[in-house]
């Protein structure tokens, strides 16, 4: 367990299911390839679509860009459930209550077969039930949650609207529970999934990046170091599609949150928990070394734009602190979550009826059961299997309400981030960057990004994001480039790390820089 000493946030990212977790390594793929199935991703949509593929005996790969389990997977909350926030009013609202039920329905039949599965391979992986809540300390919405109750009620959901919740959190105004939910331990989980995969003769290859796709009779997918593997289909699964040829960048936004691990002072009761205001404060516990930790995560915004980034996690740390008495911060990390413009995930066919590219994305950081969801789905796309929930998460639906609006709303945020980086001048100069910090820096009137190493190693990038132009800005928690219109990402030398940018960041060599002119 990390001891960072009181009131003092680790130094360091981590996320205490990839500590925890001595997860197998795989090669890099360097031979072309003739397969059924290419999975792009290594995530927890990945690796549980490949283990029902295998199982319904299709020869599969899954490739990673980086290590599998690596990213939002690895740094996720893992809740089990399909309270999904106040969700179910909203969609009653926008699409009625059969397509509302199917959602519920879709997300609680996942949890139900995560369920099934553990108990089949007799997975050790801390699997819990618990009930959910969606609370408030505000009186602006107890009528929302009353309302969620009611949509509950409506769709045969298990649940209650109750004036206090096990926690004391201040003055409760009000809370829904939906019982029998559940919380685990997702890399102990899906490690079990890999070894099937590997054990009944699927392949996974790590540092192996998918650049782009041909279409002919079947798909090619080229990576970067040339080497080719063609299918009869291919599932995306790589968080934003990596062949993008529907316009998913617009169609979609990026949102980072926060977690910080802590040991609390106070006795925790159980249940997990999640604030129907904002900033969202969700809270579940976990098993450390035997003892009892609690997750605090939340306070989320759009991708680039929640400067400066270190104080979500002071904001998280306070909370710990004020209502749990944690002296201790163990872990802290970050996650990234795209949204659909309908809050549905898009989940099928890349193109209408057409089986061999499909995809899945925007889950609107509610992957456990959603992963779930779409490797089923998928599965049975794949095998002809009728699956009832193949028309509401289609990538090819349209719905004009709330559709249109949010994605006027978003394209009219890109646009203003792409003029506003467009014309600001930064206020640093090359010789004003100290040691451990990074910053968006004039050079000879234009805008570069620099970040100087703890050792004095200076490393400087063009801030023009490689995917449409817009000017990235410094994360200062993550130590990252992160773009605020479309969401990539890049690492302090420029390499992608998020899509949907596919080429790295311009290097500037800082020797070449005249100091005296810039």
């Amino acid at each position: 367990m990390q001891n960072n000493g009181e009131g003092k946030l680790p130094d360091q990212l981590s996320s205490y299911w990839l500590k925890s977790t001595n997860l197998p390594s795989f090669p890099q793929i360097k031979q072309d390839l003739n397969v059924d199935v290419a999975i792009i991703g290594g995530g927890i949509t990945g690796i549980t679509t490949a283990y029902l593929l295998v199982k319904e005996g299709y020869q599969v790969t899954v490739i990673e860009a980086s290590t599998i389990l690596n990213g939002t997977t690895g740094h996720t909350t893992a809740k089990v459930t399909a309270q999904h926030g106040l969700i179910y009013d909203e969609l009653i609202q926008h699409f009625g209550e059969e397509k509302a039920r199917l959602y519920y329905e879709a997300n609680k039949e996942a949890a139900e077969q995560i369920a099934e599965i553990i108990k089949l391979h007799g997975i050790d992986c801390d699997y819990k039930t618990e009930d959910a809540y969606v609370y408030t300390n505000s009186n602006d919405y107890v009528q929302n949650l009353k309302k969620e109750y009611e949509a509950y009620k409506r769709l045969g959901i298990k649940g209650d609207f109750v004036d206090s919740i096990p926690l004391d959190l201040g003055n409760i105004k009000g809370a829904v529970v939906m019982k029998n939910q559940a919380q685990f331990h997702p890399l102990q989980y899906l490690s079990e999934l890999v070894d099937f995969i590997k054990d009944s003769g699927g392949e996974i290859y790590e540092q192996s990046v998918a650049t782009h796709m041909d279409i002919e009779d079947k798909p090619i997918v080229h990576l970067k170091n040339g080497a080719k593997i063609t299918a009869q289909h291919v599932i995306s699964a790589t968080h934003f599609p990596f062949h993008d040829n529907r316009g998913y960048f617009a169609r979609l936004h990026p949102e980072r949150s926060y977690v910080v691990a802590a040991k609390p002072e106070k006795s925790f009761s159980g249940g997990m928990y999640i604030n129907a205001e904002k900033p969202t404060r969700s809270i579940r516990s976990v098993k450390v070394e035997g003892e009892e930790i609690l997750l605090f995560s939340g306070d989320g915004h759009k991708t680039g734009q929640g400067e400066p980034e270190k104080e979500h996690y002071e904001s998280l740390e306070k909370f710990a602190k004020e209502e749990f008495g944690a002296k201790e911060i163990l872990y802290r990390w970050s996650a990234q979550d795209l949204v659909t413009e309908d809050k549905l995930p898009f989940i099928g066919c890349n193109n209408a009826d057409d089986k061999r590219v499909l995809v899945a994305t925007g889950y609107r950081k509610w992957g456990m059961t959603t992963s779930m969801v779409a490797a089923q789905l998928m599965k049975d796309i794949l095998i002809g299997k009728e699956n009832r929930y193949e028309e509401i998460f289609s990538p090819s639906r349209f719905t004009a309400d709330p559709g249109i609006k949010t994605i006027v709303k978003q394209n009219m945020n890109v646009a203003a981030n792409l003029i506003s980086g467009k014309f600001e001048r930064p206020d640093k100069e090359m010789k004003d960057i100290k040691e451990g910090e990074g910053a968006v820096v004039s050079i000879k009137g234009g805008r570069a990004g620099a970040y100087k190493t703890m050792d004095g190693q200076l490393y400087v990038v063009d801030t023009t994001c490689t995917h449409m132009g817009c000017e990235v800005n410094w994360n200062s928690a993550d130590q990252t480039w992160d773009c605020p219109c479309h969401g990539s990402r890049f690492s302090i030398e420029g390499d992608v790390i998020e899509g949907p940018a596919e080429r790295p960041l311009k290097k500037i060599d800082p020797n070449s820089i005249d100091y005296t002119t810039s």
